[in-house]
């Protein structure tokens, strides 16, 4: 007698923010590639998610609330839809539960469904930042998510360490977008050739471009000043430009402002050096190849009680990577603008520092594991593996 085929596996996703939308689709797309289409998709996503077949319960952004006074006013809703969110789950009795991003809805959610589906196994997508703050996360989350699944390779020690799920190294989103970062033969050629090029990157969001403005426009005047070819490149976000626009008007120095994706990566592979807003942009610059340095300024209060709060000794990703400040960093009260031109300077001209960062940037893809599989790939296979679903590699 013919043996029936396997019913298909069940995925319930609950995805937060435009990131957590991009991760899930990734991995919808690799988990439908290795059972062979043999999945179904239920749950909550954004418009990545749902290109890949998923139909969501409700906007994403229901989900998604920055700051507190957005928190606040929103917050019957997101307590709302996590109640309708775990009802869900509870209702699909699904083999797997992904968890991706979004950790305040999310952690939520977990809880709840682990009381009510004590067996069901659940995942987490991207660990929370408890090697910033609140280390008691990790150890909070351990009841109710069955394996975390890092982005970064030092989280799984730190996860350890800090008594949390089993954390399994997965990598960074950006490594799947390697050939868009790094250049090939001639346009590492360009990078050699003058004028030099600089990538001007001060932050996507409006809170940074008021603080570090001001800043930027005057180290790149100094700079301009010493180096009067260089061309300055500021890619920015289609909803920023007017807010770039304005803030570059006061700047005596205009560098050429791109919103299109396929310009900024071609900025990229052919950038000389940048001058970045500390965030994910300096791990992208790290993985294209192009020394940096990096600067931040927040609030005096929120720096003050950062400082007691924080469990780290810098706060640029590769220098978290590889252990050591390959990236100058000049952050709140140690922002030196004549320092940070002589900096920027040093490594357009190239020299020691320059070599030693490019050196630096070769570890960090090494730990990253930039020659194996796909983080969406293994993320999915990860999944499968916490489903208890074995398939061959396709």
């Amino acid at each position: 007698m013919r043996q029936a085929p396997a019913r298909p596996l069940s995925v319930f996703l609950i995805a937060g923010e435009d990131s957590g939308d991009m991760l899930g689709a990734g991995l919808m797309r690799e988990l439908a590639a290795l059972t062979g289409g043999a999945v179904a998709f239920t749950g909550i996503g954004g418009p990545r998610m749902e290109a890949e077949g998923l139909a969501s319960l409700f906007p994403m952004d229901d989900i998604t609330a920055i700051g507190v006074g957005q928190v606040l006013a929103g917050l019957p809703r997101i307590l709302r839809r996590m109640r309708e969110a775990a009802d869900a789950v509870v209702r699909a009795r699904p083999d797997v539960l992904v968890l991706i991003d979004a950790p305040d809805f999310t952690h939520r959610v977990a809880h709840k469904v682990r009381a009510r589906l004590p067996d069901l196994p659940i995942v987490k997508y991207v660990a929370p930042t408890v090697w910033v703050w609140r280390q008691g996360r990790a150890r909070a989350m351990k009841p109710d998510i069955d394996r975390v699944l890092a982005v970064l390779p030092f989280e799984p020690e730190v996860m350890a360490r800090l008594d949390g799920p089993p954390t399994t190294y997965v990598g960074h989103p950006l490594l799947g977008m390697l050939d868009e970062l790094r250049p090939d033969a001639r346009e590492a050629a360009r990078r050699e050739a003058p004028p030099p090029v600089l990538l001007v990157l001060p932050g996507s969001r409006r809170s940074e471009l008021q603080r570090l403005g001001p800043l930027f426009g005057d180290v790149l005047a100094r700079l301009a000043a010493q180096m009067p070819h260089v061309e300055m490149v500021l890619p920015t976000l289609p909803r920023r430009r007017a807010e770039v626009e304005a803030m570059v008007a006061g700047w005596t120095v205009k560098p050429r402002i791109v919103v299109d994706e396929a310009e900024k990566y071609a900025a990229f592979r052919v950038a000389r050096a940048a001058f970045a807003a500390s965030g994910t942009v300096t791990l992208e610059l790290a993985l294209a190849g192009i020394p940096t340095i990096a600067t931040y300024r927040v609030h005096w209060l929120e720096a003050r009680v950062a400082h007691h709060l924080l469990g780290i000794t810098s706060v640029i990703l590769p220098n978290l990577i590889i252990g050591e400040r390959a990236v100058p960093e000049y952050l709140q009260w140690y922002i030196d603008p004549p320092a940070m031109t002589a900096a920027l300077a040093r490594l357009i001209e190239g020299g020691p520092e320059r070599e030693a960062q490019l050196a630096a940037f070769a570890r960090v893809g090494a730990l990253m594991g930039v020659d194996g599989e796909t983080p969406s790939r293994r993320a999915a296979r990860a999944v499968l593996e916490v489903a208890q679903r074995v398939v061959s590699s396709p």
